[in-house]
């Protein structure tokens, strides 16, 4: 039995996938991530600035939302903090090429529970979704290599 199976509202059940919103600044990233996500989650709209992630998960209200740190506008933790903190989403994963141990510590002190790094996306995002939205903590094994867990 996997995580979608909890029913959890208003995705995560078999027949109604967790419903994801993904930000970056790049569009090939974007795409990428799309398609690595696809077949496990509904990526119900992609955006590339801080501002239009706010909007969007306003009005949709995912179940969660993956963005990079650094966009135009509000960067990725403020952008979390505050979808987390309005209760907009359940879960909020960064995705990143930098493996910092200062931004990791400021994403997790502001709540949010997982950090990728990109280089890591394609064996980890994944298991890292699912994990955030069972209330566990992700970090990235190439994070924890550097020293943070």
């Amino acid at each position: 039995m996997d995580d979608r199976d909890s029913g959890a509202s208003p995705g995560g059940s078999a027949s109604q996938p967790y419903r994801l919103v993904l930000a970056d600044d790049h569009e090939g990233i974007l795409q990428a991530v799309q398609g690595l996500l696809s077949s496990d989650f509904e990526v119900i709209r992609a955006v590339k600035d801080g501002a239009a992630l706010i909007e969007a998960v306003e009005e949709l209200r995912p179940d969660a939302v993956i963005c990079d740190i650094y966009m135009p506008g509000k960067n990725g933790i403020e952008c979390g903090a505050y979808i987390l903190r309005n209760g907009l989403s359940r879960a909020v994963v960064i995705l990143s090429m930098y493996n910092e141990p200062h931004l990791v510590s400021k994403a997790r002190q502001e709540g949010i529970q997982g950090y990728v790094l990109k280089e890591d996306a394609s064996s980890e995002l994944v298991p890292a979704v699912y994990a955030v939205l069972a209330g566990k903590k992700y970090v990235s094994r190439g994070v924890m290599k550097k020293g943070i867990d």
